[in-house]
Protein backbone atom coordinates (compact mmCIF):
# COMPACT_ATOMS: atom_id res chain seq x y z
CA UNK A 1 0.00 0.00 0.00
CA UNK A 2 1.52 3.31 -1.05
CA UNK A 3 2.12 5.62 1.87
CA UNK A 4 0.15 8.86 1.59
CA UNK A 5 1.25 12.21 2.87
CA UNK A 6 1.33 12.30 6.69
CA UNK A 7 1.81 15.36 8.89
CA UNK A 8 2.70 14.92 12.57
CA UNK A 9 3.11 17.54 15.25
CA UNK A 10 2.64 18.02 18.98
CA UNK A 11 0.78 20.87 20.67
CA UNK A 12 2.23 22.73 23.66
CA UNK A 13 -0.11 20.79 25.97
CA UNK A 14 1.38 17.50 24.77
CA UNK A 15 -1.38 16.38 22.39
CA UNK A 16 0.11 14.38 19.51
CA UNK A 17 -1.53 14.99 16.13
CA UNK A 18 -1.57 13.04 12.87
CA UNK A 19 -3.04 14.63 9.73
CA UNK A 20 -3.51 12.45 6.64
CA UNK A 21 -4.90 14.41 3.66
CA UNK A 22 -6.94 12.47 1.10
CA UNK A 23 -9.02 14.54 -1.35
CA UNK A 24 -10.62 11.57 -3.13
CA UNK A 25 -13.96 12.06 -1.32
CA UNK A 26 -15.42 15.11 0.46
CA UNK A 27 -15.42 13.50 3.92
CA UNK A 28 -13.18 13.62 6.98
CA UNK A 29 -12.48 11.25 9.84
CA UNK A 30 -11.54 12.52 13.29
CA UNK A 31 -10.40 10.23 16.08
CA UNK A 32 -8.90 10.60 19.53
CA UNK A 33 -7.00 7.72 21.11
CA UNK A 34 -6.33 7.89 24.85
CA UNK A 35 -3.49 5.76 26.18
CA UNK A 36 -5.65 3.87 28.66
CA UNK A 37 -7.52 0.60 28.30
CA UNK A 38 -8.95 -1.97 30.61
CA UNK A 39 -5.48 -3.24 31.56
CA UNK A 40 -5.01 0.08 33.38
CA UNK A 41 -8.17 -0.02 35.49
CA UNK A 42 -7.60 -0.56 39.22
CA UNK A 43 -8.43 -3.73 41.12
CA UNK A 44 -11.99 -3.62 42.39
CA UNK A 45 -13.06 -1.55 39.38
CA UNK A 46 -13.29 -4.10 36.58
CA UNK A 47 -14.98 -2.64 33.51
CA UNK A 48 -14.21 0.92 34.55
CA UNK A 49 -12.36 1.93 31.36
CA UNK A 50 -15.36 0.82 29.28
CA UNK A 51 -17.78 2.51 31.67
CA UNK A 52 -15.82 5.75 31.35
CA UNK A 53 -15.98 5.50 27.56
CA UNK A 54 -19.78 5.59 27.91
CA UNK A 55 -19.60 8.62 30.21
CA UNK A 56 -17.67 10.58 27.58
CA UNK A 57 -20.86 10.65 25.47
CA UNK A 58 -23.02 12.12 28.25
CA UNK A 59 -22.39 15.81 27.64
CA UNK A 60 -19.79 18.25 28.88
CA UNK A 61 -19.57 21.41 30.95
CA UNK A 62 -20.63 23.41 27.89
CA UNK A 63 -22.90 20.97 26.02
CA UNK A 64 -26.00 19.23 27.28
CA UNK A 65 -26.53 15.49 27.29
CA UNK A 66 -27.07 14.06 23.77
CA UNK A 67 -25.69 17.24 22.14
CA UNK A 68 -22.75 15.27 20.71
CA UNK A 69 -25.19 12.86 19.04
CA UNK A 70 -27.31 15.69 17.69
CA UNK A 71 -24.41 17.73 16.27
CA UNK A 72 -22.74 14.79 14.51
CA UNK A 73 -25.89 13.21 13.14
CA UNK A 74 -27.27 16.61 12.18
CA UNK A 75 -24.18 17.07 10.02
CA UNK A 76 -24.81 13.75 8.26
CA UNK A 77 -22.05 12.03 10.20
CA UNK A 78 -21.51 8.91 12.28
CA UNK A 79 -19.61 8.40 15.54
CA UNK A 80 -18.68 5.82 18.15
CA UNK A 81 -16.06 4.77 20.68
CA UNK A 82 -14.48 1.53 21.83
CA UNK A 83 -12.32 0.24 24.67
CA UNK A 84 -9.29 -1.97 24.04
CA UNK A 85 -6.67 -3.57 26.30
CA UNK A 86 -4.30 -0.59 26.05
CA UNK A 87 -6.29 2.31 24.61
CA UNK A 88 -9.73 3.85 24.25
CA UNK A 89 -10.75 5.50 20.99
CA UNK A 90 -13.48 7.90 19.89
CA UNK A 91 -14.27 8.94 16.34
CA UNK A 92 -16.52 10.85 13.97
CA UNK A 93 -16.81 10.63 10.18
CA UNK A 94 -18.53 13.64 8.64
CA UNK A 95 -18.76 15.71 5.46
CA UNK A 96 -15.53 17.68 5.05
CA UNK A 97 -17.36 20.96 5.69
CA UNK A 98 -18.15 19.77 9.24
CA UNK A 99 -14.53 19.20 10.30
CA UNK A 100 -14.51 22.08 12.75
CA UNK A 101 -17.64 20.76 14.43
CA UNK A 102 -15.99 17.40 15.09
CA UNK A 103 -12.84 19.04 16.43
CA UNK A 104 -14.88 21.26 18.73
CA UNK A 105 -16.81 18.28 20.10
CA UNK A 106 -13.70 16.21 20.82
CA UNK A 107 -11.83 19.13 22.39
CA UNK A 108 -14.88 20.02 24.46
CA UNK A 109 -15.14 16.63 26.14
CA UNK A 110 -11.35 16.36 26.48
CA UNK A 111 -11.55 19.60 28.43
CA UNK A 112 -14.43 18.69 30.79
CA UNK A 113 -16.95 15.86 30.37
CA UNK A 114 -20.14 16.13 32.42
CA UNK A 115 -19.56 13.74 35.31
CA UNK A 116 -22.76 13.62 37.38
CA UNK A 117 -24.34 11.05 39.69
CA UNK A 118 -27.29 10.77 37.30
CA UNK A 119 -25.07 10.11 34.28
CA UNK A 120 -22.98 7.59 36.20
CA UNK A 121 -25.99 5.62 37.47
CA UNK A 122 -27.57 5.64 34.03
CA UNK A 123 -24.44 4.41 32.25
CA UNK A 124 -23.78 1.69 34.84
CA UNK A 125 -27.22 0.34 33.94
CA UNK A 126 -26.46 0.64 30.21
CA UNK A 127 -23.16 -1.26 30.57
CA UNK A 128 -24.80 -3.97 32.68
CA UNK A 129 -27.45 -4.45 30.01
CA UNK A 130 -24.72 -4.63 27.35
CA UNK A 131 -23.02 -7.38 29.36
CA UNK A 132 -26.29 -9.28 29.70
CA UNK A 133 -26.87 -9.04 25.95
CA UNK A 134 -23.35 -9.83 24.76
CA UNK A 135 -22.07 -12.20 27.44
CA UNK A 136 -24.48 -13.55 30.03
CA UNK A 137 -27.44 -14.36 27.80
CA UNK A 138 -25.61 -15.42 24.65
CA UNK A 139 -24.15 -18.84 23.78
CA UNK A 140 -20.37 -18.75 24.16
CA UNK A 141 -20.58 -15.20 25.51
CA UNK A 142 -17.11 -13.93 26.41
CA UNK A 143 -15.50 -16.90 24.61
CA UNK A 144 -12.58 -16.66 24.46
CA UNK A 145 -11.66 -13.05 25.21
CA UNK A 146 -13.10 -12.89 28.75
CA UNK A 147 -12.77 -16.56 29.71
CA UNK A 148 -9.28 -17.45 28.45
CA UNK A 149 -7.06 -14.70 29.98
CA UNK A 150 -7.57 -15.76 33.62
CA UNK A 151 -6.32 -19.24 32.67
CA UNK A 152 -3.26 -17.99 30.75
CA UNK A 153 -2.29 -15.00 32.90
CA UNK A 154 -1.71 -14.45 36.61
CA UNK A 155 -1.70 -10.67 37.11
CA UNK A 156 -4.90 -8.70 37.59
CA UNK A 157 -4.11 -6.38 34.67
CA UNK A 158 -3.89 -9.22 32.15
CA UNK A 159 -6.34 -11.73 33.62
CA UNK A 160 -9.39 -9.75 34.71
CA UNK A 161 -12.69 -9.25 32.90
CA UNK A 162 -12.47 -5.96 31.00
CA UNK A 163 -16.23 -5.89 30.47
CA UNK A 164 -16.69 -5.68 34.22
CA UNK A 165 -18.21 -7.43 37.18
CA UNK A 166 -21.63 -6.12 38.21
CA UNK A 167 -20.55 -5.57 41.83
CA UNK A 168 -17.48 -3.58 40.76
CA UNK A 169 -19.50 -1.49 38.31
CA UNK A 170 -22.15 -0.69 40.92
CA UNK A 171 -19.50 0.49 43.38
CA UNK A 172 -17.98 3.02 40.96
CA UNK A 173 -18.14 6.56 42.35
CA UNK A 174 -17.89 10.08 40.96
CA UNK A 175 -14.53 10.41 42.74
CA UNK A 176 -13.34 7.34 40.79
CA UNK A 177 -14.49 9.00 37.57
CA UNK A 178 -12.78 12.31 38.34
CA UNK A 179 -9.53 10.58 39.27
CA UNK A 180 -9.61 8.42 36.13
CA UNK A 181 -10.21 11.46 33.93
CA UNK A 182 -7.53 13.55 35.62
CA UNK A 183 -4.98 10.74 35.34
CA UNK A 184 -5.58 9.32 31.88
CA UNK A 185 -7.50 11.85 29.80
CA UNK A 186 -4.77 14.49 29.66
CA UNK A 187 -3.88 15.87 26.20
CA UNK A 188 -0.35 14.53 26.67
CA UNK A 189 -1.83 11.02 26.99
CA UNK A 190 -3.76 11.23 23.70
CA UNK A 191 -3.41 11.18 19.93
CA UNK A 192 -5.69 13.21 17.63
CA UNK A 193 -5.99 12.00 14.04
CA UNK A 194 -7.60 13.87 11.14
CA UNK A 195 -7.83 12.03 7.82
CA UNK A 196 -9.64 12.77 4.58
CA UNK A 197 -10.46 15.85 2.55
CA UNK A 198 -8.52 18.45 4.52
CA UNK A 199 -5.61 20.77 3.81
CA UNK A 200 -2.80 20.41 6.39
CA UNK A 201 -2.60 24.14 7.08
CA UNK A 202 -6.37 24.32 7.56
CA UNK A 203 -6.27 21.35 9.92
CA UNK A 204 -3.41 22.86 11.94
CA UNK A 205 -5.26 26.14 12.34
CA UNK A 206 -8.50 24.46 13.51
CA UNK A 207 -6.67 22.07 15.83
CA UNK A 208 -4.75 24.92 17.44
CA UNK A 209 -7.99 26.85 17.83
CA UNK A 210 -9.91 24.09 19.59
CA UNK A 211 -7.29 21.96 21.35
CA UNK A 212 -4.56 24.49 22.00
CA UNK A 213 -6.13 25.81 25.22
CA UNK A 214 -7.08 22.42 26.70
CA UNK A 215 -5.19 22.56 30.01
CA UNK A 216 -1.95 20.61 30.07
CA UNK A 217 -1.52 17.85 32.61
CA UNK A 218 1.37 15.39 32.85
CA UNK A 219 0.89 12.07 31.11
CA UNK A 220 0.89 9.16 33.56
CA UNK A 221 3.84 6.81 33.59
CA UNK A 222 2.70 3.76 31.66
CA UNK A 223 3.53 0.60 33.60
CA UNK A 224 4.76 -2.60 32.02
CA UNK A 225 2.16 -5.34 32.11
CA UNK A 226 4.76 -8.02 31.37
CA UNK A 227 4.62 -11.26 33.33
CA UNK A 228 6.46 -14.58 33.02
CA UNK A 229 5.20 -17.14 30.51
CA UNK A 230 3.62 -20.29 31.92
CA UNK A 231 6.08 -23.08 32.63
CA UNK A 232 3.42 -25.79 32.46
CA UNK A 233 0.02 -26.30 30.88
CA UNK A 234 -2.73 -24.34 32.65
CA UNK A 235 -6.30 -25.66 32.68
CA UNK A 236 -9.66 -24.02 33.28
CA UNK A 237 -13.31 -24.95 32.85
CA UNK A 238 -16.45 -22.88 32.33
CA UNK A 239 -20.08 -23.96 32.42
CA UNK A 240 -22.19 -22.20 29.79
CA UNK A 241 -25.97 -22.48 30.28
CA UNK A 242 -26.67 -21.39 26.70
CA UNK A 243 -24.04 -23.35 24.75
CA UNK A 244 -25.50 -26.12 22.57
CA UNK A 245 -22.12 -27.90 22.23
CA UNK A 246 -18.83 -28.10 24.15
CA UNK A 247 -16.02 -25.77 23.12
CA UNK A 248 -12.30 -25.49 23.61
CA UNK A 249 -9.92 -22.53 23.60
CA UNK A 250 -6.15 -22.82 23.65
CA UNK A 251 -4.11 -19.75 24.54
CA UNK A 252 -0.41 -19.12 23.95
CA UNK A 253 1.78 -16.09 24.57
CA UNK A 254 2.96 -14.24 21.47
CA UNK A 255 6.08 -12.19 20.72
CA UNK A 256 5.92 -8.57 21.85
CA UNK A 257 3.70 -6.81 19.25
CA UNK A 258 5.87 -3.68 19.42
CA UNK A 259 9.38 -4.87 20.28
CA UNK A 260 9.27 -8.08 18.20
CA UNK A 261 7.03 -7.03 15.32
CA UNK A 262 8.42 -9.46 12.74
CA UNK A 263 7.93 -12.42 15.10
CA UNK A 264 4.44 -11.14 15.81
CA UNK A 265 3.70 -10.97 12.08
CA UNK A 266 4.92 -14.56 11.67
CA UNK A 267 2.26 -15.60 14.19
CA UNK A 268 -0.30 -13.64 12.17
CA UNK A 269 0.64 -15.60 9.05
CA UNK A 270 0.53 -18.81 11.09
CA UNK A 271 -3.03 -18.01 12.14
CA UNK A 272 -3.95 -17.72 8.46
CA UNK A 273 -2.25 -20.99 7.58
CA UNK A 274 -4.16 -22.71 10.37
CA UNK A 275 -7.66 -21.33 9.88
CA UNK A 276 -8.04 -18.85 7.02
CA UNK A 277 -10.44 -20.41 4.54
CA UNK A 278 -11.77 -23.87 3.83
CA UNK A 279 -8.39 -25.13 2.66
CA UNK A 280 -6.55 -24.16 5.86
CA UNK A 281 -4.84 -26.75 8.06
CA UNK A 282 -7.32 -26.85 10.96
CA UNK A 283 -10.37 -26.71 8.74
CA UNK A 284 -9.10 -29.59 6.64
CA UNK A 285 -7.98 -31.72 9.59
CA UNK A 286 -10.58 -31.05 12.28
CA UNK A 287 -13.71 -30.22 10.28
CA UNK A 288 -13.37 -32.25 7.07
CA UNK A 289 -10.99 -35.16 7.59
CA UNK A 290 -11.50 -36.14 11.25
CA UNK A 291 -14.95 -34.49 11.48
CA UNK A 292 -14.51 -33.90 15.21
CA UNK A 293 -15.38 -30.19 15.35
CA UNK A 294 -18.08 -28.06 13.79
CA UNK A 295 -16.02 -24.88 13.84
CA UNK A 296 -12.32 -24.08 14.29
CA UNK A 297 -10.39 -20.83 14.28
CA UNK A 298 -7.01 -19.33 15.11
CA UNK A 299 -6.18 -15.72 15.82
CA UNK A 300 -3.26 -13.45 16.66
CA UNK A 301 -4.56 -11.26 19.47
CA UNK A 302 -7.79 -11.91 21.35
CA UNK A 303 -9.19 -8.69 19.87
CA UNK A 304 -7.48 -9.00 16.52
CA UNK A 305 -3.93 -7.93 15.65
CA UNK A 306 -2.38 -4.61 16.72
CA UNK A 307 -4.88 -4.08 19.54
CA UNK A 308 -2.48 -4.37 22.45
CA UNK A 309 1.09 -4.07 23.63
CA UNK A 310 2.92 -6.95 25.28
CA UNK A 311 1.69 -9.41 26.44
CA UNK A 312 -0.68 -10.53 23.69
CA UNK A 313 -2.37 -13.85 23.07
CA UNK A 314 -2.48 -16.36 20.22
CA UNK A 315 -5.66 -18.41 20.44
CA UNK A 316 -7.06 -21.52 18.80
CA UNK A 317 -10.76 -22.26 19.30
CA UNK A 318 -13.00 -25.17 18.42
CA UNK A 319 -16.62 -26.16 18.97
CA UNK A 320 -17.03 -29.92 19.04
CA UNK A 321 -19.57 -32.71 19.48
CA UNK A 322 -20.40 -33.95 23.01
CA UNK A 323 -18.90 -37.39 22.29
CA UNK A 324 -15.54 -35.88 21.32
CA UNK A 325 -13.16 -35.33 24.24
CA UNK A 326 -11.09 -32.13 24.59
CA UNK A 327 -7.99 -34.34 24.58
CA UNK A 328 -8.80 -35.61 21.11
CA UNK A 329 -9.10 -32.07 19.77
CA UNK A 330 -5.91 -31.02 21.55
CA UNK A 331 -4.07 -34.02 20.14
CA UNK A 332 -5.08 -33.15 16.59
CA UNK A 333 -4.10 -29.51 17.04
CA UNK A 334 -0.71 -30.49 18.46
CA UNK A 335 -0.10 -32.84 15.54
CA UNK A 336 -0.83 -30.07 13.04
CA UNK A 337 1.49 -27.65 14.85
CA UNK A 338 4.24 -30.29 15.03
CA UNK A 339 3.82 -30.98 11.32
CA UNK A 340 4.16 -27.27 10.51
CA UNK A 341 7.19 -26.93 12.78
CA UNK A 342 8.91 -29.90 11.10
CA UNK A 343 7.88 -29.14 7.51
CA UNK A 344 7.42 -25.42 6.74
CA UNK A 345 4.46 -24.50 4.52
CA UNK A 346 4.96 -24.26 0.79
CA UNK A 347 5.21 -20.98 -1.06
CA UNK A 348 1.78 -21.42 -2.67
CA UNK A 349 0.14 -21.83 0.74
CA UNK A 350 1.98 -18.78 2.11
CA UNK A 351 1.11 -16.72 -0.97
CA UNK A 352 -2.56 -17.54 -0.51
CA UNK A 353 -2.51 -16.40 3.12
CA UNK A 354 -0.59 -13.22 2.29
CA UNK A 355 -2.96 -12.39 -0.58
CA UNK A 356 -6.02 -12.77 1.61
CA UNK A 357 -4.51 -10.72 4.39
CA UNK A 358 -3.32 -7.96 2.05
CA UNK A 359 -6.71 -7.79 0.32
CA UNK A 360 -8.41 -7.54 3.70
CA UNK A 361 -6.00 -4.79 4.75
CA UNK A 362 -6.64 -2.77 1.59
CA UNK A 363 -10.39 -3.25 1.92
CA UNK A 364 -10.34 -2.16 5.55
CA UNK A 365 -8.27 0.96 4.92
CA UNK A 366 -10.42 1.95 1.96
CA UNK A 367 -12.96 2.78 4.69
CA UNK A 368 -12.07 6.19 6.07
CA UNK A 369 -13.09 5.33 9.61
CA UNK A 370 -10.82 2.25 9.69
CA UNK A 371 -7.89 4.18 8.25
CA UNK A 372 -8.32 7.04 10.71
CA UNK A 373 -8.45 4.68 13.68
CA UNK A 374 -5.48 2.65 12.44
CA UNK A 375 -3.29 5.73 12.02
CA UNK A 376 -4.13 6.89 15.54
CA UNK A 377 -3.55 3.46 17.08
CA UNK A 378 -0.17 3.02 15.35
CA UNK A 379 0.96 6.47 16.46
CA UNK A 380 -0.04 5.58 20.01
CA UNK A 381 1.38 2.05 20.16
CA UNK A 382 4.36 2.30 17.79
CA UNK A 383 5.06 6.02 17.50
CA UNK A 384 4.83 5.52 13.73
CA UNK A 385 1.47 5.93 11.94
CA UNK A 386 3.15 5.33 8.60
CA UNK A 387 3.75 1.73 9.65
CA UNK A 388 0.11 1.10 8.70
CA UNK A 389 1.13 1.43 5.05
CA UNK A 390 4.15 -0.84 5.39
CA UNK A 391 2.34 -3.81 6.90
CA UNK A 392 1.70 -5.59 3.61
CA UNK A 393 5.40 -5.46 2.71
CA UNK A 394 6.42 -6.60 6.20
CA UNK A 395 3.94 -9.45 5.91
CA UNK A 396 5.31 -10.43 2.49
CA UNK A 397 8.78 -10.72 4.05
CA UNK A 398 7.62 -13.44 6.47
CA UNK A 399 9.22 -16.70 5.32
CA UNK A 400 8.13 -20.31 5.59
CA UNK A 401 10.89 -20.82 8.17
CA UNK A 402 9.46 -17.94 10.22
CA UNK A 403 6.04 -19.60 10.22
CA UNK A 404 7.56 -22.94 11.20
CA UNK A 405 9.37 -21.25 14.10
CA UNK A 406 6.12 -19.64 15.22
CA UNK A 407 4.37 -23.04 15.16
CA UNK A 408 7.21 -24.56 17.19
CA UNK A 409 6.84 -21.80 19.80
CA UNK A 410 3.23 -22.84 20.52
CA UNK A 411 4.27 -25.41 23.10
CA UNK A 412 1.92 -27.73 24.99
CA UNK A 413 3.91 -27.13 28.20
CA UNK A 414 3.44 -23.35 28.02
CA UNK A 415 -0.20 -22.84 27.18
CA UNK A 416 -3.67 -22.40 28.65
CA UNK A 417 -6.55 -24.75 27.87
CA UNK A 418 -10.10 -23.59 28.56
CA UNK A 419 -12.89 -26.18 28.34
CA UNK A 420 -16.43 -24.85 27.92
CA UNK A 421 -19.18 -27.29 28.79
CA UNK A 422 -22.92 -26.86 28.31
CA UNK A 423 -24.40 -26.64 31.79
CA UNK A 424 -26.59 -29.66 31.07
CA UNK A 425 -23.61 -31.89 30.41
CA UNK A 426 -20.83 -32.48 27.91
CA UNK A 427 -18.03 -34.84 27.02
CA UNK A 428 -16.89 -37.26 29.68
Amino acid sequence: MAAPELHRFTLDNGLRVVVAPDPTAPVVGVSVHYDVGFRSEPEGRTGFAHLFEHLMFQGSESLEKLAHFRHVQGSGGTFNGSTHPDYTDYYEVLPAAALERALFLEADRMRAPKLTAENLANQIDVVKEEIRLNVLNRPYGGFPWILLPPVLYKTFANAHNGYGDFVDLEQATLDDCAAFFDTYYAPANAVLTVAGDVRPEQARELIDRHFGDVPARPAPVRPSFAEPRPTSEQRGEHKDPHAPLPALAIGYRMPDPVGELDGYLAHLVLAGVLSDGDGSRLQQRLVHRDAIVTDAGAGAGLFGPFEARDPDTFSITAIHAPDVTPERVLGAVDEELERLAATPPGEEELARVRARWTASLHSEHDRLVSRTLALGAFELLYGDPGLVYGLADRMAAVTAADVAAAAKALRPDSRAVLVVQPESGGSQ
